[in-house]
Order: C-alpha cells, then structure tokens, then sequence
C-alpha cells in the first residue's frame, strides 16, 4: 500500500521539476529583450539591457529615483513620467497614483520593466544624485532599539535639512542581493564630509538588522542621495514640529540647522515615546532650548512606566498637540511631521481641525 502511495508521488514530483526546469528555460528566453534604448526628458539617450525593472536600469546608469522601500514597490515614492506604452497599470501601483497622476501616464518605476524603447520624463535635479561609498566612523546606542551611526565620506555632500539618503547594505545570511532603503538625515548641512542617520530597529528588517547586528565601525557602505522635499520653509509662521522614535532625524537636522543659522521662529517640536526608555538626546534639545527662547521641546509619553516618575504630558501625542492648540488663538502655523503613515494621517487631522491648511503641512513618511 506503502509503495501504491510512493509511486504516483514520484510521478508527480518529476512532473513538476520537470514543468519548473520548462518555465525556468522558457522564462530565460523570453526575458531575453536584448538593447533596449531609454529616453530622458527628451534629450538623454542611454543604451541598456532590457529586462530588468525600470528602477534599476537607470540606477545601472547612474540616475537615482527616489525609493524608500528600495525597489519593493511598497512606499510609492519612485514615480517617473512615462511618454512611451508600457503596457497597462499594475494593481501593484494603483494605491499609489493619484487620478491626475494615472491620466498623466505616471508610473512606478520599480514596477515597468524595461522591454523595449521607452522614453520618460523626471525632475532635472535627479541627475545630481550621487553615489559615495563611505566608512562607518561610529555606532552609538542613543535609545535600546535605536542606534545613531555616522558615514563619512572622502567627498562633500551638500543638501537641506531634512532631506534624506538612500543606506545599501550587501547580501548577508539568507538574504539574496544588495537592499536598499531610504533614512533621513540627522546631521546639519554644514556637516559635510558625511551622514549621521538614526536606523531604528524592525523587526525582520533586512537593512535595521544588518545594522543592528552586522554592521561596525570601519565598514565600507554605499550610500546615495541627497533626496526629498522635505524641509523648512522660509516664512514667518510659527512652526509645529511632531516626530515619534527615529522621526527624531529629520527634526533635528532642521533645528540644529536654524540654530547655526540664527533663524528665530516660534517653534514647538512636539516628540512622542511610550515610555522614558524611548527619549533620547533630551540634554542637547533642553540646551537648545535655553539658547534659542522661541524654541519650545514637548516629550510625552503615551505609556509611562511607574519607574519612570514622569512629570511631564501624557497621552497619545496627537492627544498633546491638540490640547496644546486648544489653549492658543488662531495664529499662521506650519506643520513639519515624521513618523508612520498612521501617525502621520492622524496629525494632518489634528493640525487641519486647527485651522492649519494642508498645504502648510509638510511630512516625512515612513512605514
């Protein structure tokens, strides 16, 4: 009976190695598109082999496209504008396009694979995207799941605060290829010979685990940016900042970054933890408070331990900056967030029920 069952079940499974080994070679050979020549904004020509995913090929020819998700078609941020018929709009890339941008042909370009001549359009300041290959001078544990690391260049990088890089870490245990993804910035501009970033811990997170647990001091690493829009507007309007966890990075570039510059606008940074353990660099944003009088630091903790003896706000920080907002009158704000979508969403909500119009808000998502 053993071996009535045995028998059909070794016909099977060399059936199906044997349909794999067909599709495999099947694949292999339609896949094979040969050159293939992309167009840039009309006036840049690059010729490429086809088959790889619109995202990389142009990485291969040194044109960085923003992606915080590092090809994984999950953050939405690497849209190009496609002039050329690539076929239909995946399900993959409708949560991310809005109407306009579906009329307009834009795309995900870690979802189009390149099969054939295409021409699209980008923003020109693309094209200064760089890539540096640093050295990993120091690794610090600013909180238990949160760890400041500096990467210093043999070039300058300049950009604004807030902006950030895109962090590619090499193939490690079971992880096939490079992986990329996207940490804002949390050194000041005028730091030039490298990055600082603030990588917090996810778990199973191909690049957090690579750093929390592989990575030291002396590593070579490359890096590409700068890129994003996000960053201080210039006006007189007092300024909201909310930040959670590593959403720290962002923020602190922009303050440090007014404070070099003398910029003394009403700022109140509101910054959310669960509980004492997850505050960091309070010395340093308590100093820049008595330096900076229109500067106000507002932690709270929405889960307080009893050890933690915490006099300060309590509460969801959306809780903290609502009650805050109620106290004041109608004045011209401008929001700056970084945290979660989730998080995120629910401060647009806060600030826009106080009279904040969304186009004074400005965030830094990240999942």
């Amino acid at each position: 009976m053993a071996l009535q069952i045995f028998i059909p079940a070794l016909i099977v499974g060399g059936i199906s190695a044997f349909l794999a080994a067909v599709l495999s070679i099947a694949d292999a050979l339609v896949n094979n598109y040969g050159q293939v020549r992309i167009t840039v904004n009309g006036s840049k020509t690059y010729e490429v082999k086809g088959g790889s995913t619109l995202l990389s090929t142009l990485a291969d020819e040194k044109i960085f496209i923003p992606s915080a998700c590092g090809g994984k078609g999950s953050c939405g941020l690497c849209k190009v504008k496609v002039a050329s018929d690539v076929g239909p709009i995946l399900p993959t890339e409708l949560p991310y396009l809005t109407p306009k941008e579906k009329k307009d042909n834009v795309r995900l370009s870690c979802q189009i694979k390149v099969k054939s001549d295409i021409s699209i359009e980008i923003p020109e300041e693309l094209f200064s995207i760089r890539e540096y290959i640093s050295e990993v001078s120091s690794i610090k544990d600013v909180t238990h799941d949160i760890k400041e690391v500096f990467f210093e260049f043999d070039d300058e990088i300049k950009f604004r605060a807030g902006q950030y890089v895109q962090l590619i870490v090499p193939q490690y245990r079971d992880i096939k290829g490079e992986t990329m993804r996207a940490y804002s910035m949390s050194s000041q501009p005028s730091v030039r010979n490298g990055v600082e970033l603030l990588i917090r811990l996810v778990p199973n997170g191909i690049v957090t685990t690579y750093v929390h647990e592989l990575m030291k001091e002396g590593d070579s690493v490359r890096v590409l940016g700068p890129f994003g829009d996000f960053y201080l507007r210039e006006s007189g309007a007092d300024i909201i900042f909310i930040a959670g966890g590593s959403g720290m990075a962002p923020i602190k570039s922009i303050i440090l970054d007014m404070r070099e510059k003398g910029i003394d606008r009403n700022a109140y940074y509101f910054f959310g933890a669960r509980s004492k353990r997850d505050l960091f660099y309070l010395d340093m944003l308590q100093s820049i408070e008595k330096e900076m009088p229109n500067f106000h630091f507002i932690p709270a903790l929405s889960e307080p331990l009893p050890e933690d003896n915490w006099e300060g706000e309590t509460g969801l920080i959306t809780d903290v900056v609502d009650r805050y907002l109620s106290s004041q009158g109608a004045l011209e704000r401008e929001g700056y967030l970084c945290g979660s979508p989730g998080m995120i969403n629910a401060c647009i909500s806060v600030l826009t029920k106080h009279n904040i119009p969304e186009d004074k808000i400005f965030f830094d998502k990240f999942g």
